[in-house]
């Protein structure tokens, strides 16, 4: 192992003790260390480390950006050890965060979601998705975090689900609203009697007792927006949609009942899990009517004042 090897193992292993995962980072670093030492360099240098982010060419600067943060993040560390390390400099690349315009479920809509929902075939997989649609509805829960659940991960008798797989590597919990727990705890009583012996310990099972998949899931709420003629050649609604709408919906509701919006943005912000209160914010421009409410309240403010 040579001395840049065993510094990225270091600080894998420093930073993974610290409970982040770093797979894109377990898997980059090596690669990085390897077009050093080809190069020579017995260290991270600017030109070098800006050169292999920048591979493979045909890729987006969205790409290359996000390979030079784990560039960076590495030569942060071991300039501490190695003065003669370089650390490059943000913004080289000029990436740009797309984020498209959510579709925003109507509560009709997300009725007519959970009753088609209902509807399919296979009795399991009619309670599976209409408890799973409910509760990136009810929580705004991400689908990778839901499929992800364990049965460990519910507890409906104090009403909390801890989410262990969360993005960015963070671990939170999400209460439940009663009527969301009493939802859930029908469904996994007509789970545990529809699949007594499953081969599964995920909390939302398959019609074959297996864990779900994210793509079946995508495929089935396809298959029922299109039936319902929500989905159309220009309209394509999502699962992570529902988690739009219910952030929306909230904001909306401190909007309309007067509540300091910035006062709770940080409460918001913890329990969908975001890493920064600006990814929160993001959501008042995402509805015409949250848009309208928030200019009324500006109007307001500034009249107010003398």
């Amino acid at each position: 192992m040579s001395a840049l090897e065993a510094q990225v193992h270091d600080y894998l292993r420093l930073r993974r003790a610290l409970g982040f995962k770093l797979e894109r980072h377990g898997r980059l670093l090596p690669q990085l260390v390897a077009y050093l030492e080809a190069a020579g360099a017995a260290t991270v240098t600017s030109e070098l480390a800006i050169a292999w982010a920048r591979l493979p060419e045909r890729a987006r600067p969205n790409h290359w950006a996000a390979r030079l943060a784990v560039a960076r993040g590495f030569a942060r560390y071991l300039k501490t050890i190695d003065p003669a390390t370089e650390v490059p400099p943000p913004g080289v690349f000029p990436a740009r965060r797309h984020r498209p315009a959510p579709y925003l479920w109507s509560q009709e809509e997300i009725c007519r979601l959970l009753e088609a929902a209902r509807a399919l075939p296979s009795p399991m997989r009619a309670a599976t998705h209409e408890a799973l649609f409910g509760l990136l509805a009810t929580t705004g829960m991400r689908l990778g975090e839901a499929v992800g659940l364990q049965r460990r991960d519910v507890d409906l008798a104090a009403g909390v689900i801890t989410i262990r797989e969360a993005k960015h590597d963070r671990s939170r919990l999400v209460p439940l609203h009663r009527s969301t727990a009493q939802a859930l705890a029908r469904y996994v009583a007509r789970r545990d009697r529809l699949c007594p012996r499953p081969s599964s310990t995920a909390f939302f099972l398959s019609r074959a007792g297996t864990a779900l998949e994210r793509s079946a899931v995508d495929k089935t709420l396809r298959n029922i927006t299109t039936s319902l003629g929500i989905r159309t050649a220009t309209v394509h609604p999502r699962a992570h949609d529902l988690r739009h709408s219910f952030a929306v919906a909230t904001l909306i509701g401190w909007l309309r009942s007067g509540v300091s919006v910035d006062e709770r943005m940080a409460v918001l912000s913890t329990y969908l899990g975001h890493v920064a209160p600006a990814d929160t914010y993001w959501y008042l421009s995402a509805s015409p009517e949250l848009m309208a409410l928030a200019a009324e309240r500006l109007d307001v403010s500034f009249g107010a004042k003398p």
